[in-house]
């Protein structure tokens, strides 16, 4: 069975255009035209929404005609629809900058910074007030920390490993390192 290949999500569908079955989309990429430079767009799962053939700026976002013929209605029903390129399609991070993809961070390995093993990143997540890693320790429930520079003051990404100072208020009692009474849990 083959891996399902990283997808970065580049842009979303924000509904119809005209009259003519063009799509209305939203770019999340720093260039805004950039969303259209990897290839076919697909949804999560990895299959093809849309292959723009043109597009053309509009007041918010892009007005795109796509080769996949559909209809005004069709793209309106799809409106909210995420956008996704494949990982292999998008430029080299400059990892000099401090530029990652966070796609790159799923299934690293998170390790406290005195060495103890907290788990892995299983999911990355933007609720509005800044990115959070999702961490799946060997044992129990997920947990989430803040990704910041300083929680996570080291990344090695050819080593895929995240170096992680987090307080301990932010993990799970099992992996908490001093307990109130004294006693350590590790």
């Amino acid at each position: 069975m083959s891996e399902k290949p990283k997808l970065i999500v580049v842009a979303q569908i924000a509904g119809a255009f005209g009259v003519k079955g063009e799509a209305r989309v939203r770019s999340f990429t720093d260039n805004p035209e950039d969303c259209f430079a990897y290839g076919p767009l697909l949804d999560e799962s990895g299959v093809v929404v849309m292959t723009p053939v043109k597009h053309r700026p509009l007041n918010e976002g892009f007005g795109v005609i796509a080769k996949e013929n559909r209809q005004r209605e069709e793209w309106e029903a799809m409106r909210g629809t995420l956008l996704h390129a494949a990982r292999e399609a998008m430029p080299e991070a400059d990892e000099q900058d401090g530029e990652i993809y966070v796609a790159d961070l799923i299934g690293m390995s998170v390790v406290h910074v005195d060495g103890g093993v907290l788990g892995m990143v299983k999911a990355a997540h933007d609720f509005g007030a800044g990115d959070l890693i999702e961490v799946q320790p060997e044992t129990g429930a997920t947990f989430l920390l803040p990704f910041t520079e300083e929680v996570f003051p080291e990344i090695d990404v050819a080593a895929r490993v995240l170096r992680a100072e987090p307080d301990d208020s932010y993990l799970p009692e099992t992996l908490q390192r001093q307990r109130s009474d004294g006693r350590t849990n590790v």
